[in-house]
């Protein structure tokens, strides 16, 4: 069953099954109804190819993302969540996602050809380098581009992210509530957009409480476990150690939990600790990690329907930035008793 069939059938021409099943309003509804009823009856599907073609839409977003995580065991911390979150938004305005590979650094046009090739309605990214030439060649065209917890600069261009530095504020007034007025941070890799906002909100709440900056207090991070435990060992190696710290990564915050008990101290009780991310294990560990949870689902809802925006709005030099809120999840890794 074709599309020429259906017409023959219908005893109207291709043209007009075309439009009433497109919903054009050249149409009249009892036409439509008897040739969309008749489409039914008969099984019809229209050819994808053909209306990708007629339309210069595919209905298709491309997900850019690093695999580089698949290297020493690293897993992407939150990446099924946004993707049951983006899934599920792009299903319900009739769209597919794709996964698109990875190209060669010598390939400075490889992800704008793939974008043609698959015809793409717009693109996701996370994870993703987006200084490198072959990404600021994708940037440079009209077609619509998302950055999870990237910041996106281009024609049609938009960044969806957490609201890393007012996060980061909560987690050092929660502690300073507690008492604590000595107040440490292990930070991302400051490279990164989350890291560097939330290194920043730390900042300013420390400022805002008059609390004086130390750059000692200041460890450097790269998310991962292992430099959470490297951080705290080193802060509880000064002279004047902290009594609190606000951990950029909840990856990082149940190493740095350890490495402090490993070191004879006790959490809460010598070193209160806040994380980010509420990952599973941060309601698992004992103590319970006190942390800031970010809905990650929403993270995929809202670029779909930021995509949706773009595509509908004509260029503009103004790169859009939507701020998700978060939560504070309090347990017992923070502490209730005033220092």
């Amino acid at each position: 069953m074709d599309i020429d069939e259906l017409a023959r059938r219908s005893g109207v021409s291709a043209a007009t099954v075309s439009r009433a099943l497109n919903g054009r309003p050249e149409v009249s509804a009892a036409t439509r109804a008897r040739i969309v009823a008749l489409a039914a009856e008969l099984g019809y599907r229209p050819n994808a190819s053909a209306r990708t073609l007629a339309s210069r839409r595919s209905e298709l977003i491309g997900l850019l993302w690093d695999t580089d995580y698949r290297s020493g065991g690293r897993q992407h911390p939150f990446l099924q969540e946004v993707l049951i979150g983006l899934k599920a938004a792009l299903s319900d305005r009739g769209q597919g996602l794709i996964l698109l590979p990875i190209v060669p650094p010598d390939d400075e046009a490889g992800y704008v050809r793939l974008a043609r090739q698959y015809t793409l309605d717009g693109i996701v990214m996370m994870g993703v380098d987006q200084h490198t030439p072959q990404v600021r060649a994708l940037l440079a065209t009209p077609i619509p581009c998302v950055g999870l917890d990237l910041a996106l600069d281009g024609p049609r261009t938009a960044s969806v992210g957490s609201d890393n530095r007012t996060a980061a504020a909560d987690a050092v007034a929660h502690l300073h509530a507690l008492g604590h007025r000595r107040i440490a941070t292990i930070t991302g890799p400051l490279d990164l957009w989350p890291a560097a906002e939330r290194l920043a909100g730390y900042r300013a709440e420390l400022a805002r409480r008059r609390l004086r900056r130390r750059p000692e207090y200041e460890v450097a991070g790269d998310f991962f476990a292992a430099s959470g435990a490297a951080g705290m060992r080193r802060l509880l190696d000064l002279p004047s150690p902290p009594t609190a710290v606000f951990v950029a990564g909840d990856a990082m915050a149940v190493a740095a939990m350890q490495a402090a008990t490993d070191t004879g101290r006790t959490v809460p009780g010598d070193v209160a600790v806040v994380g980010f991310d509420d990952i599973d294990a941060a309601a698992m560990v004992r103590p319970g990690l006190t942390t800031i949870a970010q809905d990650y689902r929403r993270f995929g809802t809202t670029a779909a329907a930021v995509l949706a925006e773009l595509a509908a709005a004509p260029t503009t030099d103004e790169p859009r930035s939507v701020l998700l809120p978060t939560r504070l999840v309090v347990r017992e890794s923070s502490g209730s008793t005033a220092i």
